[in-house]
């Protein structure tokens, strides 16, 4: 069959589409960045790529000969509350309309469950998605699932942080709520299984574990997977502000996601049983399955997706590529040089910066700025990075975004995510036998000059530390 996929850099997306050309499917990706297409499936010759951005429709030239179409775009990072519904539903609108232009018979759409009296604003607008999605020009199949586990995945990631950090916690009362964690395994064994099936046509379905659990089982039982004895001590009230400053100084979420999931936490999430799981033949893993799977993927440095590859993680409102040239004018900039002695090992070492092997020099200073950005709402060090040793563009890279990574031109460029007045970006480039290290910010009024001139007295060591260890194999 020939697929159209939309989110293809989204955590699901991406691991839906692989498991798509597995299945010998031929794949049309809908990206909004044509330089943020994943390695992973670039030179599959079963896989193309188009620009569209669903809402700027006009733009989008959605090819006729489709047989089945996935609706995979959904943000919980929004940053504006006042607009994210609106703004999700013109996109479904956008996207039914491009569509049911083409031969497409079937969409499949990811949803929420949705039984609870009382929905969060993000569940409303799922389910007000799927209402907008249903058309005549071809059939709806909608999934709705509650917690999805698996490595990257945000409620993993989350809950991972709090155990890992915190022996003893005391938490917020809607850790006592319950939800039906599902595996990502499963979640894609529902999403592939169901092309094409004609008696799923037209409905909708709750997908869930075995096990109906609270946020705090949920906890206790991941400590137990990971030999961790964990102690746990719920308020009986806190509100739903302090539980997100809560959830975003512990963890790595951002506040605006922290502030979702806090909204979402507070509502009792369990599925409906139907007869799905006889159609797809599947039987769901348990939570404890899913989280052990997970780090074997973590362990063998196989994580394919994470949520914080969407750009919407951070503080990107437009595309990669509007960033991806360093500016000239109005900037201040620290160039450094050194003469390479191994390019292997001077690109290896790039490609390896950040996250758990750190900045090579001064990693304490780099923990203390990451600490002053969470302060101040930014997305600190907490993010690492989703690879030890890999890169890609639109990869977080801790405070960092990836704006390129090209091996073959010897480049990483970076984009600096971090609470600033201004802009700031860092690159690494190796020219013949040299390697060039630049920072360069360009500033935002007085405050922006200020800030500069008071870092600076830091970067000679800091900076100089760092380059010198890039090329120095005893460093």
């Amino acid at each position: 069959m020939r697929i159209l996929i939309t989110g293809t850099t989204g955590y699901i997306a991406k691991r839906l589409a692989l498991q798509l050309l597995e299945d010998d499917h031929e794949l049309v990706c809908c990206v909004r960045d044509m330089n943020r297409i994943p390695d992973e499936i670039e030179e599959h010759p079963n896989c193309t790529f188009i620009k569209v951005d669903f809402l700027e429709p006009e733009t989008a030239q959605i090819p006729n000969n489709i047989d089945a179409a996935y609706y995979l775009i959904h943000s919980m990072s929004t940053t504006s509350d006042n607009d994210f519904e609106a703004l999700e539903k013109e996109c479904a609108a956008n996207f039914k309309t491009l569509v049911s232009k083409t031969e497409c018979k079937q969409v499949i759409y990811l949803s929420g469950i949705v039984n609870d009296d009382s929905l969060s604003k993000h569940l409303k607008s799922r389910l007000q998605v799927e209402h907008t999605l249903k058309s005549e020009a071809y059939a709806l199949t909608t999934f709705r699932a509650g917690i999805i586990v698996g490595s990257g995945s945000a409620s993993f990631e989350i809950i991972r942080d709090i155990v890992e950090k915190l022996p003893i916690m005391v938490t917020p009362k809607w850790l006592n709520t319950k939800t039906q964690p599902l595996g990502i395994r499963d979640v894609l064994t529902y999403l592939s299984g169901a092309l094409g099936k004609t008696e799923l046509y037209n409905n909708a379905y709750d997908i869930f574990g075995p096990e109906i659990l609270t946020y705090k089982e949920m906890l206790l039982q991941f400590g137990e997977v990971r030999g961790l004895k964990r102690y746990i001590y719920t308020l009986p009230v806190l509100s739903p502000k302090l539980s997100s400053f809560w959830l975003y100084f512990v963890t790595s979420t951002s506040f605006q996601l922290a502030q979702a999931l806090v909204d979402s936490m507070k509502v009792e999430v369990i599925g409906k049983t139907s007869d799905i799981n006889s159609h797809i033949e599947i039987e769901p893993m348990t939570y404890k399955t899913a989280v052990n799977l997970a780090f074997q993927k973590i362990q063998q440095n196989a994580v394919i997706s994470s949520w914080k590859d969407a750009v919407s993680s951070g503080v990107f409102k437009d595309q990669l590529s509007k960033h991806i040239e360093l500016p000239q004018y109005g900037c201040f900039k620290d160039v450094r040089h050194r003469t390479i002695q191994d390019e292997g090992f001077t690109i290896d070492k790039i490609w390896s910066i950040g996250g758990r092997n750190g900045w090579y020099s001064f990693n304490r200073l780099w923990k203390l700025r990451g600490y002053i950005d969470k302060l101040f709402g930014g997305v600190g060090l907490r993010r690492g990075r989703t690879h030890d040793t890999y890169l890609e563009a639109g990869d977080p890279l801790d405070f960092w975004r990836v704006l390129l990574a090209d091996k073959k031109e010897k480049r990483l460029l970076l984009f600096a995510e971090m609470k600033l007045p201004g802009e700031a970006w860092l690159e690494f480039k190796i020219v013949k036998d040299k390697l060039y290290q630049r920072a360069v910010f360009r500033p935002k009024g007085v405050w922006g000059r200020l800030y500069w001139y008071s870092v600076l007295p830091f970067h000679a060591f800091v900076f100089n530390g760092m380059i010198n260890a890039l090329v120095e194999k005893n460093k």
